[in-house]
């Protein structure tokens, strides 16, 4: 889960700290031969502060994603010598070359120049850029979070508002289906086995779908239903491939996740032609599942209108799996791809 935070974030945050650096430097010091050399100290503390910015940056972008976005704190700390000899490195670059064709004066002494004691002192004034990058990157990962909690609950109301709405006295709902069910079976057995398979289906929606995590198997007999259904639909003139491999029974996963993937192969896919048939594939590994599909465009329709649906789901997998998923979604000459990967739960 990378943080997207804008740059101008980290810009407003150093200017302040330039400008509360200056402030105490010139007012708490009250250094007397540093205004008297104005011009070397604006090269000085301007130098300073922009090593120091550009570390920050570098470790807020690379090594906290790196090691603190997958809780890897111990490689984070084992990094900490490294981010500071690259403060060495840049502290020299802006003082001791860029500001001395400026000023003609160097900020450290010949003898305070050479290499061993340079990067020991840098060392210590190298902590701040390392410290405040990991205590930034931290806050706005918390704040990240706290954000997507409160969007997930959002949903997961919204979600409970139109299963409320669906649930128009579902008992009466079953019990008309069995009721049909108990009359065909006498007349007509294949009809009598499309309510039975109705049935479930509702069942599984109404009772099933709101929880945060699904058996697997449950998932599975539900998109086989909502299959067998839909060839009906088409009376039997469906092209598609479906195929499930790997043994399953128990297994965790998001709920609704796999449904979401067929629901939108149905919804904008093209199944009157052989030549241009959908396929639905599910993979089931010993310790992750992966679904894809591919499927022709009907009549130039756009996929990303489910973009609200793609972007919920995205949203509760990035909060069930964080960086432990994969998914895709490509759109190339008419033709529609999916892909998702996920880790199962014993």
């Amino acid at each position: 889960m990378k943080l997207k935070i804008p740059f101008y974030y980290h810009i407003i945050l150093f200017l302040g700290l330039f400008l509360t650096y200056c402030l105490w430097d010139y007012g708490i010091n009250n250094r007397i031969e540093m205004v008297q050399e104005t011009t070397f100290y604006f090269w000085m503390t301007s130098t300073f502060i922009l090593s120091v910015f550009v570390v920050y940056i570098i470790n807020f972008y690379t090594v906290c994603d790196w090691f603190l976005n997958k809780k890897k704190i111990h490689f984070y700390f084992l990094s900490i010598p490294f981010s500071l000899l690259i403060f060495a490195g840049v502290r020299y670059f802006f003082q001791e070359v860029i500001m001395f064709q400026f000023t003609g004066v160097h900020n450290y002494s010949e003898r305070s120049r050479e290499i061993i004691f340079y990067i020991k002192d840098n060392f210590f004034f190298g902590l701040p850029s390392v410290i405040f990058s990991m205590l930034s990157y931290l806050f706005w990962q918390f704040q990240h979070t706290q954000q997507q909690n409160q969007e997930l609950l959002l949903e997961n109301k919204k979600a409970e508002f139109q299963m409320l709405k669906a649930q128009v006295s579902p008992h009466f709902l079953f019990n008309t289906l069995n009721s049909f069910y108990s009359q065909l079976i006498l007349k007509e057995d294949e009809m009598a086995a499309d309510v039975l398979v109705l049935s479930d289906l509702l069942r599984y929606v109404i009772t099933e779908t709101d929880k945060d995590e699904a058996v697997l198997l449950k998932e599975i007999q539900f998109i086989q239903n909502y299959i067998h259904l839909q060839k009906k639909r088409f009376e039997d003139q469906l092209f598609l491939d479906f195929t499930i491999e790997g043994n399953y029974s128990n297994e965790k996963v998001l709920s609704s996740a796999l449904i979401h993937f067929v629901e939108n192969v149905f919804k904008h896919g093209k199944f009157n032609s052989e030549e241009e048939k959908a396929v639905i594939s599910i993979r089931i590994k010993e310790d992750f599942l992966e679904i894809s599909t591919f499927n022709y465009n009907v009549g130039g329709e756009n996929y990303s209108s489910t973009g609200i649906g793609f972007e919920n789901l995205t949203k509760r997998l990035e909060y069930t799996y964080k960086d432990q998923f994969v998914l895709e979604k490509t759109e190339e000459n008419n033709i529609f791809k999916t892909y998702l990967k996920i880790p199962l739960k014993k």
